[in-house]
């Protein structure tokens, strides 16, 4: 009986242990579903970005009946700012839209972009494992990091299945430097669009973007030292 007791208090305190508080002083953290954000590595990119931000203006500006516009550009823009006002200048150019020297009479379109720094060393969460040929098209993945190593053996031809689950994911770690990129276009009484995204880029590349981190201290080569009582 005492057995029988025993086994029952510690099975309720299991399925106690396995259950959220109902009520805590504050929320509690979670995930977000699993989301992809690009890494922005090379000029190039700087011109898919600015495509996919004239794209979402031109559509903006189909809704109005058409006036010139003129590209409000920062006093002192950061090697980012200044291509992305160059580039969608061509891009509206090209496509027929006038762009306006001057802002009087036009629409104006304002491009911010704020520079965010978090945390070094963000997790980075990708696909595992090491590859092995087996033999003629065929690849052995590897997973090394879990507790129980998992063998998967898989028939692929010549396509390499190794970088083919990774060419996906940006190398290195999570970049701990981000900006966001908000496009706004208005007149002088409303805004008629606006549009916000989000990038990685870089570490290396962050005085790109218009941040300046400071020097490291020098080390100071001399030490006062206060001698107290006769000499």
């Amino acid at each position: 009986m005492a057995l029988k007791t025993a086994m029952a208090l510690a099975a309720g305190l299991t399925l106690l242990a396995g259950c959220a508080s109902r009520y805590t002083p504050t929320p509690l953290a979670a995930n977000f579903p699993t989301t992809k954000q690009a890494k922005l590595q090379a000029a190039y990119h700087w011109g898919v970005v600015t495509d996919s931000i004239e794209k979402r203006v031109v559509m903006e500006l189909r809704k109005s009946p058409p006036r010139p516009v003129f590209i409000n550009e920062p006093k002192d823009p950061s090697a980012f700012q200044r291509a992305l006002a160059t580039q969608l200048t061509t891009s509206l150019v090209n496509d027929g839209y006038v762009v306006s020297r001057t802002p009087a009479g036009s629409l104006k379109i304002d491009l911010d972009v704020q520079a965010v720094t978090f945390s070094a060393n963000r997790p980075q969460y990708r696909y595992h494992g090491e590859r092995a040929v087996l033999g003629s098209g065929v690849w052995l993945l590897s997973e090394i990091e879990a507790p129980v190593v998992a063998n998967v053996a898989v028939a692929v031809g010549a396509l390499d299945a190794h970088d083919w689950f990774n060419a996906q994911f940006a190398p290195g770690d999570t970049p701990k430097t981000e900006i966001i990129v908000t496009v706004s276009v208005s007149d002088q009484y409303r805004y008629l669009a606006r549009n916000t995204s989000a990038y990685y880029v870089a570490d290396s590349d962050r005085i790109l973007y218009g941040i300046v981190d400071p020097k490291p201290e020098e080390p100071k080569l001399t030490r006062t030292f206060q001698v107290r009582g006769d000499i």
